[in-house]
């Protein structure tokens, strides 16, 4: 067992990411919220068992919920394990859900999910982001500069 002295040695572990949305959406804004997670729910993503692809965040009677996001369910959990897909609530001010709450509304923006970590105290944390979806020609426009970019770097190197 490490003692609390080298528990703060290792930055955030990444549990989960949503290496998609970036594609999917123009990333405007991102905050960081805590869970409210059950017991085994934080054992099970402490042991990286979560995907977060399909997550979304509602904004609901002034709180923020995380909705469709799967975490496993843990393996030694017994009778006491938790749903594996279930509304999880987001821990943020009340001027951070009242901004999500606007400009999502106003502007028709979504809030999705881009990576689920454990911060260096032990905690779990979501970053998530005000997204603006892209259109199919702005997503052809990212491949595009993405195989640019890789085909620059190659010359660069002297592999052509």
């Amino acid at each position: 067992m490490a003692n609390s002295a080298e528990k703060g040695k290792f930055g955030p572990r990444t549990v989960a990411s949503n290496r998609k949305a970036r594609f999917e959406y123009f990333i405007e804004e991102t905050f960081e919220a805590g869970i409210v997670l059950t017991g085994t729910e934080i054992k099970s993503l402490r042991a990286g068992k979560a995907s977060i692809q399909e997550g979304f965040v509602l904004v609901k009677d002034g709180e923020a919920f995380l909705n469709n996001v799967h975490i496993a369910q843990y393996v030694e959990g017994n009778r006491f394990n938790h749903p594996e897909v279930r509304p999880r609530k987001l821990l943020l001010h009340k001027q951070e859900i009242r901004l999500l709450h606007a400009k999502a509304t106003q502007r028709n923006w979504t809030i999705v999910p881009l990576r689920v970590y454990i911060n260096e105290r032990g905690r779990a944390k979501v970053e998530i982001a005000l997204a603006r979806g892209k259109q199919l020609h702005d997503k052809r426009h990212a491949i595009a500069e993405r195989d640019s970019d890789r085909d620059l770097k190659r010359a660069l190197k002297g592999e052509y």
